[in-house]
């Protein structure tokens, strides 16, 4: 493998409903014999009353959607907006909620003690965020352009784009621990190869469709595509930096076997202009801007009515909670 394993992944928004049992939820109910639905209606437009999704004996109004996509931050909103699918999994995400939101309202799930307690506390917060953030946004028209100019100036080096390489191999597999029979076995298919590389008029994506191990890129005539230095092994990042367009590197050998890497083609590192930014930088900005209002009008909120803790107490309730006892 050239490139370096990196971990990335994002988060379903229809998980900000139910979270990671939305699947197992699903699952389940394909699972289990259901009773079907009533018919939907069909609007020609979807109007604050107009059912748009059922389970069982409960629907799912158009305003009630809207309420919930209201919740989500701007870029989750934009996601939806492109992704017609994701929409939909977010509405069916909606109605596995509400299957089980009957089952233990049937169950008087909501009046445990410590339900209760959640439920109290959800609704202080609840209170609490809105109405700072009633008090804390700013202004519309913030921030303006000098601002945005001023900002964007000084995080320069934050847009920078790394140089990247159009890259191509031709791959001999041949794992490190294999036997000297298959690493020899190897070593003549790769100098074979070799020898056709360095013949006049030589087709480097031609042998790669014919004689690469890896068969994703050798269908593409051993293309990789596009790749930044700081996600190729250091091993392939120093043979390819400096070399000339279309030049072929020597054979470099790694875990999985020998790769021939050809440079397609060079992008060389640059900085993202303003209008390519600004969406995103507004954003940004609006956001710090927000926590810094709100860390300031809850200071001057604390200034008015210092708190007090009595510590001791505070550390004898610690001491006495079944959460705080070791575990035998």
């Amino acid at each position: 493998m050239i490139t370096k394993t990196t971990a990335a992944g994002a988060a379903l928004l229809a998980g900000l409903l139910l979270g990671s049992s939305a699947p197992a939820l699903a699952q389940a109910s394909a699972r289990t014999p259901a009773t079907p639905a009533r018919p939907l209606p069909q609007p020609a437009e979807a109007g604050k009353g107009d059912v748009i999704a059922r389970v069982g004996d409960t629907d799912v109004t158009a305003e009630e959607i809207r309420t919930v996509i209201g919740l989500l931050d701007p870029r989750q909103q934009a996601a939806l907006a492109r992704d017609p699918a994701l929409l939909s999994q977010t509405v069916r995400t909606l109605l596995a909620n509400r299957v089980v939101l009957k089952e233990a309202l049937d169950k008087k799930w909501d009046q445990r003690p410590a339900v209760m307690a959640q439920i109290e506390l959800a609704r202080e917060n609840a209170i609490i965020d809105s109405y700072l953030r009633s008090l804390t946004t700013p202004p519309a028209d913030y921030p303006g352009d000098a601002d945005l100019k001023a900002v964007y100036d000084a995080n320069a080096t934050a847009f920078l784009v790394p140089r990247q390489f159009q890259i191509a191999q031709i791959f001999v597999a041949v794992p490190k621990d294999a036997d000297k029979a298959a690493e020899d076995k190897a070593r003549r298919r790769l100098d074979d190869m070799l020898k056709k590389l360095r013949q006049p008029g030589a087709d480097f994506a031609a042998l790669a469709r014919s004689e690469s191990d890896d068969a994703g890129s050798a269908e593409k005539g051993g293309e990789l595509g596009w790749l930044a230095e700081a996600q190729l092994r250091p091993e392939i990042a120093s043979q390819i930096v400096g070399l000339a367009k279309a030049g072929i590197t020597e054979p470099i050998r790694l875990d999985d076997g020998w790769h021939v890497i050809k440079l397609m083609d060079t992008k060389a590192s640059h900085t993202r202009p303003m209008e390519e930014v600004r969406e995103a930088l507004v954003e940004r900005m609006r956001t710090e801007r927000t926590e810094a209002n709100r860390r300031a009008y809850v200071s001057g909120l604390l200034k008015q009515n210092p708190p007090a803790v009595n510590e001791l107490a505070l550390s004898r309730l610690l001491a006495a909670s079944p959460a705080a006892a070791p575990s035998r």
